[in-house]
């Protein structure tokens, strides 16, 4: 309890999965190490907040609504849920976010619990799977365009062209059409803002672009997938260098660098903030050629 970890920098690729690690950190935050990502924040984080947020940064994002959990916990009862309303008013809900839509874990991760759905019908069924998590009813994006963007240090953006429809080890696409350079440029763009508003210095995001507009529909991922045999040698490449670099600088201005501010206040609202943050370097994408873009699909997420 409150001692010194050793470390001046740690790169967490675990806790979310794991408790015990969480609060590990948290305490070697607390003895001056730097943690990559700030576990106070990613501990507070969830996916609906996100959407919230971008929306007020003014990135696109689906319609997407909050739902109450399907079953509430045993010690739950009528008494404290008396300011829920009940029953919901599905059918404005419904209207609202429109269907295909995709029924998904407010702060979920790695495709699990997310449903795809295209009618009341199969919406009430998914959502009888649901058990006691909290969910998010989220407008499908009839998408041309699919990226997910490595960012590191708030600075760096490697742009991967990707196919959610296909197996996860072949969703990298090695061969990419060509993109336009101001779609890229946006997508850059949208992606740093996003990270610098949320504090991650490691973070994926990504995008499903209909008729032109890239739409951000999952950007809470603090320790991507990074494994070779999905992510493809250039990329993993990328990844390795560019965290190694991120944890090398951090550490060596550890030894002059005030500590971190902890509050919500600095995170959300201050040195976070996009106004704060370091000059964005070119972004790296793949070489690309001349193909004909896949036909229109609708999201998996």
């Amino acid at each position: 309890m409150a001692s010194p970890s050793g470390y001046e920098v740690i790169v967490d690729r675990i806790s979310h999965d794991l408790p015990f690690y969480r609060s590990f950190l948290k305490n070697a935050a607390l003895g001056g190490a730097q943690v990559i990502n700030n576990p106070f924040w990613w501990s507070a984080d969830d996916k609906f907040f996100n959407y919230a947020l971008a929306s007020k940064l003014g990135v696109a994002v689906p319609k997407t609504v909050l739902l109450p959990h399907k079953f509430f916990p045993a010690q739950i009862n009528s008494q404290s849920l008396r300011n829920l309303e009940f029953p919901l008013d599905w059918r404005r809900i419904f209207e609202y976010v429109g269907f295909p839509a995709f029924l998904k874990p407010h702060d979920g991760g790695g495709w699990r619990d997310v449903y795809h759905v295209h009618n009341p019908g199969e919406f009430f069924g998914a959502y009888e799977q649901t058990r006691d998590l909290c969910m998010t009813l989220q407008a499908a994006v009839n998408f041309k365009e699919y990226f997910r963007c490595y960012v590191v240090g708030q600075t760096e953006v490697r742009i991967m062209p990707y196919d959610p429809r296909l197996p996860h080890e072949q969703r990298y696409v090695q061969d990419p059409p060509v993109y336009d350079k101001k779609l890229l440029a946006r997508v850059e763009q949208d992606a740093l803002t996003l990270c610098r508003a949320l504090g991650y210095d490691l973070n994926t995001v990504e995008f499903a672009v209909e008729d032109g507009i890239p739409y951000a529909i999952d950007f809470m991922n603090p320790a991507p997938d990074a494994d070779l045999n999905s992510v493809g040698q250039q990329n993993f490449e990328w990844i390795v260098d560019s965290v190694a670099r991120l944890a090398i600088r951090k550490a060596q201005a550890s030894q002059s660098a005030s500590p971190p501010q902890m509050n919500w206040s600095a995170l959300l609202q201050g040195t976070t903030s996009a106004e704060n943050a370091p000059t964005p370097s070119k972004p790296a994408v793949p070489a690309k050629r001349k193909t004909p873009s896949k036909k229109t699909a609708k999201t998996p997420k």
